[in-house]
């Protein structure tokens, strides 16, 4: 048997003349432009699937200067990223978004400050159409490198960086986020209403805008409450074991604790239950974010605070397509934030 030759291939000029049009139409086809009746379509991919055409990336590439793949930046250790459902969840959104888009993601994960060099050369390096980047910190490098090499790019999570430069760092950045304050003013009010008086909270890392949005819907809510009550964790359940003993030895008559999410509070249940005290008999206990399966499967399940985690994940590749793609009338889509809406989920814990 004769291997086929490499320049045997169907071509994009068969794939046009198996569907009866013209070669600019199956091109607009083929790299997913607009203005080709429904029709013409069918009849094209039908000539794609039945000639075994696959494009050449290389030539695409040429012609529409696009490289169909999106960056994912995750700005967290890969020991985070693997361990928190939070992570798993928003890239699947992302994922499926994508794909929806015929684009490929390319996933970057930043273990230490010296991952930003290489993140750089390969974002300038035209690999990818675009970014899309969540869990920030206050200091992070990534916005002024996007911002440098003109990478059109989402962000989850309300804007929070410095610049150094003294400007509005969230100007005209796309953004997708939870109503986190106002999901932490609603948590604290349901304590409130279940009759808790002392009600402490362990929060995130304050260099991030999720977490320093839960303290102040928190402050919001109990405006009264001294430093006392208030402890500051890391977002995995070791932090909130290590918050939770801490504020234990400041004051043993803590009624509730509201966690800045469910792996935080996952870890403040088990030192509650080490000192002797019941959840939610004793102590009332309320996370975020109802990741599965780590409010569920806490033991009492915990009440938290839902937020769509893969929705915002959808969302935020939804906005950067468009702004790759472009508005209707050839303009860049607008880069207006957006805040997803957040819901108590009552359970056993509060």
């Amino acid at each position: 048997m004769t291997e086929p030759r490499p320049d045997s291939r169907p071509t994009l000029e068969a794939v046009a003349a198996h569907a009866g049009v013209s070669r600019a139409t199956a091109s607009r086809v083929v790299n997913g432009g607009d203005g080709v009746r429904a029709h013409l379509v069918d009849r094209v991919r039908t000539a794609i699937r039945v000639l075994g055409y696959v494009p050449n990336h290389a030539a695409r590439t040429l012609v529409t200067r696009r490289t169909g793949a999106v960056a994912v930046i995750i700005a967290e250790p890969e020991i985070r990223i693997f361990s928190d459902p939070f992570f798993s969840r928003q890239v699947r959104g992302i994922a499926k978004e994508l794909t929806a888009h015929d684009t490929q993601l390319v996933l970057l994960l930043v273990e230490d400050r010296g991952d930003y060099e290489r993140i750089e050369r390969y974002l300038a390096g035209g690999h990818v159409d675009g970014a899309l980047a969540f869990s920030l910190h206050t200091d992070d490098p990534l916005p002024a490198i996007t911002r440098r090499i003109g990478m059109p790019t989402v962000y989850g999570g309300r804007p929070g960086w410095t610049t150094g430069t003294g400007e509005d760092e969230g100007e005209g950045v796309a953004y997708v986020d939870a109503d986190n304050r106002g999901g932490a003013r609603e948590a604290v009010r349901y304590l409130l209403a279940q009759g808790r008086r002392r009600i402490a909270h362990i929060s995130g890392p304050l260099d991030q805008t999720s977490a320093a949005d839960r303290l102040s819907g928190y402050r919001d809510a109990l405006a009264a409450a001294g430093p006392e009550l208030f402890a500051e964790g890391d977002f995995t359940p070791a932090g909130g074991a290590r918050a939770m003993a801490e504020l234990l030895d400041r004051d043993a008559g803590i009624d509730a604790v509201f966690a800045g999410n469910d792996l935080m509070a996952t870890g403040a249940l088990r030192v509650l239950r080490e000192s002797g005290r019941t959840v939610p008999g004793d102590v009332a206990l309320v996370g975020f974010d109802d990741a599965e399966p780590v409010a569920e499967s806490a033991d009492p399940p915990l009440t938290t605070v839902r937020q769509d985690i893969e929705g915002m994940g959808r969302l935020m590749a939804r906005l950067l397509m468009r702004r790759l793609n472009g508005a209707p009338d050839g303009r860049p889509a607008a880069p207006d934030p957006v805040i997803t809406a957040t819901a108590l989920v009552r359970r056993a814990s509060a």
